[in-house]
């Protein structure tokens, strides 16, 4: 009898894994998705677009944790050494994943060991906007002003180096043009800049600066994307503008605390496509300047992998630091 009891409690141990690798019951509770950037910015009202669907396919709420701080790193390490059980996610950006390992000395978290990729959300491009005190209509008339004001001509970014200090370096370095760097304290605060003609110009996520420019506040002069952006056809690419291989656009992503279940892992990738696929979901990302672009979590590694040289490479041109 002894013997049965033991070749049970092995076959048990055996199994024990196996049981917790297969979380049929998953989610049995509220999610916590940890936002790592203030309630009210654009990276906050994107997860809280897709999340109640999300929540609603899973059958369980989907709570939103704002934990902002050193630029999405204080968040992104809460994640990176959470409890793998698929009750504490991340909204992870090009900052968490990709500028911040140039621009911090220290992050707390490695982007590809100290993570289980889930999906991509969304593609977001960027726009080129001016003031429109400065009188130009298009990229080509904005370069001939800046060449004939060295100096005098000044862009807005949410901070060294954020998405919209990236892409002003980019667009400085493409065209040699000596354009002054004025950083912000947060993306509000730099759009409010340009709208207020402190600064002439940004060149800022569409989530952040299309409202302005639908509203009439800010001209908006090309897009960053290789491509045009649908919701706004007659606006021209920085490629297409003599700015030609611009190509920049920021992404977000669902991450997992490394080791989480394959099973959990999948169940949350595919849930994610169809709340994102959901046309209410579209309607809303679309008029946010977002476009859904949901993925496998190896697709998602692999993009990770393909864009964090670039941003690093930006950083690092760009000289900026914050420690």
């Amino acid at each position: 009898m002894r013997h049965h009891w033991i070749a049970l409690s092995l076959m048990m141990g055996m199994l024990a894994p196996w049981a917790q690798a297969q979380p049929t019951d998953y989610p049995s509770k509220p999610i916590r998705l940890v936002v790592p950037f203030p309630p009210g910015g654009g990276a906050d009202n994107l997860a809280r677009t897709v999340a109640p669907k999300a929540a609603q396919l899973l059958g369980q709420s989907i709570f939103i944790d704002n934990k902002p701080g050193a630029g999405g790193n204080v968040g992104a390490e809460i994640v990176a050494h959470s409890t793998p059980d698929g009750y504490t996610l991340l909204y992870g950006t090009n900052g968490t994943h990709g500028t911040n390992h140039a621009l911090y000395s220290k992050v707390g978290f490695d982007p590809f060991k100290d993570f289980s990729p889930v999906s991509r959300l969304t593609t977001i491009p960027a726009m080129l906007a001016v003031n429109s005190s400065v009188g130009v209509s298009s990229v080509k008339e904005l370069v001939s002003f800046i060449k004939a004001n060295p100096g005098k001509v000044s862009f807005a970014s949410a901070g060294n180096g954020t998405t919209s200090h990236m892409a002003g370096m980019q667009f400085k370095n493409m065209t040699g043009l000596d354009i002054v760097h004025v950083p912000y304290k947060g993306g509000g605060p730099a759009l409010m800049g340009v709208v207020g003609g402190e600064v002439q110009m940004t060149i800022d996520l569409m989530a952040n600066v299309y409202g302005q420019v639908k509203a009439g506040k800010l001209k908006g002069l090309a897009v960053t994307t290789i491509n045009r952006v649908s919701m706004v056809p007659e606006v021209p690419t920085l490629d297409e503008s003599g700015v030609s291989g611009f190509d920049m656009a920021a992404t977000d992503g669902l991450y997992a605390p490394p080791g989480t279940p394959t099973a959990i892992v999948d169940k949350l990738s595919k849930v994610l496509k169809q709340a994102l696929l959901d046309p209410q979901v579209v309607e809303s990302l679309n008029a946010k300047g977002a476009f859904p672009s949901p993925s496998t979590p190896d697709e998602l590694a692999k993009h990770i992998a393909k864009e964090m040289p670039m941003w690093v490479r930006l950083v690092k041109e760009s000289g900026a630091k914050v420690d």
